[in-house]
């Protein structure tokens, strides 16, 4: 027997979208910018400081077992990238770039120092650290900027800020926590991948 054309059909099972990432796939260390290696001296250059924050998914639930990599400039705002004027000058004991997972309740944390701001061809440019997302039922790499409080000259030119509206900007700017387990400044600030559009972070093209 033929089914009819407009007939209702079964649901097909449901999967989550990979990727999975074990365990393994971290090392120690990788989640603190101020070391090149676990065993190395942190940087003596800069403010050390913590960002953390969660992970959420929409109606706030966490998102667990995801991957979030950081980079962002040195103490002085350079870089170590030939693209930056002053790259030689940049601090040799910053490693630039780090990896982070979310536990269980979608909460991660990276070591690093407080950035320099700089100029580049869109602009002066706050002190901030970018931010890019990777998981299991992220259909993309999710990019985004945080902002550090205290900073709020800076933040009025910034030209990143400055594409969002004004209600949207709060939304970056990352909020001082206390101090992490060594003393250091922390900052914090929850990333929610999808809701309500007064509270969900503003992603960006990388």
């Amino acid at each position: 027997m033929t089914p009819r054309p407009n007939a209702p059909l079964l649901p097909t099972a449901w999967a989550t979208i990979g990727p999975f990432f074990p365990q393994t796939f971290f090392r120690d260390g990788d989640n603190d910018l101020t070391r090149l290696t676990p065993d190395a001296p942190p940087t003596a250059q800069g403010a050390p400081m913590w960002l953390t924050g969660r992970v959420l998914q929409e109606g706030g639930g966490p998102c667990v077992n995801a991957v979030l990599e950081a980079w962002q400039a040195d103490a002085a705002g350079r870089f170590r990238h030939p693209r930056d004027p002053d790259w030689r000058l940049a601090d040799p004991g910053f490693h630039f770039w780090g990896r982070a997972w979310t536990d269980a309740e979608g909460r991660f944390a990276f070591r690093t120092v407080i950035p320099g701001g700089y100029r580049d061809a869109a602009g002066p440019r706050a002190p901030h650290i970018n931010l890019a997302i990777i998981g299991s039922g992220i259909m993309g790499r999710l990019a985004t900027t945080v902002f550090l409080p205290g900073f709020a000259e800076a933040h009025a030119v910034d030209p990143v800020l400055a594409a969002l509206p004004a209600a949207l900007r709060p939304l970056l700017v990352a909020a001082e926590d206390g101090a992490g387990p060594d003393g250091a400044p922390r900052f914090a600030l929850d990333l929610l991948l999808r809701g309500d559009p007064a509270r969900e972070t503003p992603f960006f093209e990388d």
